[in-house]
């Protein structure tokens, strides 16, 4: 494992961090049992990981603390968050600290590394900064958590106005934001901010359905080009990013998905979720692996750098009505 660190917080942290969230919840929601949960955590410990992020929403948060139960807390960085997102615009600053004891007790620990308000939308952000955050900060100062972070909604805020919002605020250490190969305007929009302000990034949304499953990246590849997004030959492809895949380039798509935002300046820790062991290796080995070809990084920044809202489907599908390019600055 690769290991850097998170922003000001000073935490050191593995580059790659496992999602405890997901289609998969480490397995829980397609058939896996707690102890085989348990065994994929362990592995990831094994492996190097040492940052885990899961979420009140999740149900995942006991199994979490069960998993790491058996390891010395300095060991870990655990992440959790407050269910507080566009739909709960009105969350109050009592059922946040209530949400974070609940937390603490679920995962069995004495405090929580960083502890973040869950999908903001910008909308919602400046009730979370004048009324939820002073809340949560008189908590910090109790020793509850050590950190206090965000996360953007992103099917929600495609352009990252939420993250543009915190990172110059002062008061939030961490934010959690989408890039991936299709949706690269984190680069513009929110990286620059949070590097000027040190602001520890959590990455994800680097690996979605449309690299996953070849049929959806070919029907959102034709219905870009019908919009004249990207040229018409994609469309035409029965596998438009196989530039990608060669020698000296990407063993696959996904591998080429985790490599293309891992090295990004700006991320500090890619996120996965999986229930598989097979792909928890082969997940951690591509955000290990060296950056992509400059020639393949440029023509991704060629044909898909200023498309704004592909892929972020969670877990319904972003209509491609919603697709735009970024607006020349």
């Amino acid at each position: 494992m690769e290991y850097t660190t998170l922003g000001r917080t000073g935490l050191k942290v593995g580059v790659a961090g496992l999602g405890c969230g997901g289609f998969s919840r480490l397995g829980l929601s397609q058939g896996k049992s707690e102890a085989e949960a348990i065994g994929l955590i362990h592995e990831a410990i094994d492996l190097g990981v040492n940052l885990f992020d899961t979420a009140a929403s999740y149900g995942t948060e006991p199994v979490l603390g069960k998993a790491l139960s058996s390891v010395p807390r300095d060991g870990v960085v655990i992440c959790t968050k407050a269910p507080f997102g566009i739909s709960n615009p009105n969350s109050t600053p009592e059922k946040a600290v209530a949400s974070l004891d609940r937390s603490l007790k679920e995962l069995g620990t004495d405090y929580i590394d960083v502890y973040q308000l869950h999908g903001i939308a910008p909308g919602a952000y400046q009730h979370a900064a004048d009324a939820i955050a002073p809340a949560l900060l008189r908590e910090k100062e109790k020793g509850k958590f050590r950190h206090l972070g965000i996360t953007e909604t992103a099917p929600n805020d495609p352009n990252h106005e939420m993250v543009a919002r915190a990172a110059p605020a002062g008061m939030w250490d961490v934010v959690m934001l989408a890039f991936h190969m299709m949706h690269q305007n984190a680069r513009r929009e929110a990286f620059p901010l949070t590097r000027q302000h040190g602001i520890g990034t959590l990455l994800m949304f680097a690996v979605r359905n449309i690299f996953s499953r070849t049929d959806r990246l070919i029907d959102t590849m034709r219905q870009l080009a019908e919009a004249g997004q990207v040229p018409r030959d994609l469309a035409e492809s029965d596998d438009p990013l196989r530039f990608l895949v060669h020698p000296a380039g990407a063993a696959s798509v996904i591998d080429a998905a985790y490599r293309f935002v891992r090295h990004e300046p700006g991320v500090d820790v890619v996120l996965f979720g999986t229930g598989e062991r097979a792909h928890l290796r082969s997940n951690i080995a591509s955000i290990l692996k060296p950056p992509l070809p400059d020639a393949d990084r440029q023509r991704l920044a060629e044909l898909f750098g200023d498309l704004v809202g592909v892929g972020l489907d969670a877990p319904h599908l972003t209509p491609l009505t919603q697709v735009t390019r970024a607006q020349p600055s």
